[in-house]
């Protein structure tokens, strides 16, 4: 029976998977997006997103807290000083898998864990489509370019 197994095991140890996912999310931090198996990304997902939720507001304590997890005084200081910041508006949800397809090897299934609001064509993507569409102009846009384009026949 698995009561009470909310988590996955990775097949590794509690001192194993705790180090592998530190490691991975000191790299996650370090390098914004990182590629790994989907197990492990999501297992790393909820792992990093309580860190980070924690260095929204920089208090000593939130510092000695991420650290006890992180190990890394450079990650550390980078997620207080240059994430913190560009999620402080976000209230969730601070990672975006993408799934890449499957390893030569053993068929595992691959994908990049990143940081969402370090992919910058992602958010331009977004910001775009919301400019340019509304519900009640939609009809309006496509009509005016059309429009547009006629005069500009005319004139040639």
């Amino acid at each position: 029976m698995r009561h009470n197994k909310k988590f996955n095991h990775l097949g590794r140890t509690a001192s194993h998977r705790g180090a592998m996912l530190s490691n991975m999310a000191c790299s996650l931090i370090k390098h914004k997006r990182i590629a790994t198996t989907l197990a492990k990304a999501k297992a790393l997902r909820m792992y990093v997103e309580p860190l980070l939720t924690r260095a929204k507001e920089d208090t000593m304590n939130n510092r000695r807290l991420v650290f006890a997890e992180l190990k890394d005084k450079l990650v550390v200081t980078e997620l207080f000083r240059d994430v913190a910041v560009k999620i402080a508006n976000r209230p969730g949800g601070y990672t975006r898998i993408l799934r890449t397809g499957f390893r030569q090897g053993d068929a595992a299934e691959m994908c990049i864990i990143e940081l969402v609001d370090y992919n910058e064509t992602f958010t331009q993507v977004k910001t775009a489509k919301k400019a340019t569409r509304t519900r009640r102009s939609s009809k309006k846009a496509t009509e005016a370019p059309k429009a547009e384009e006629v005069a500009e026949e005319k004139a040639e």
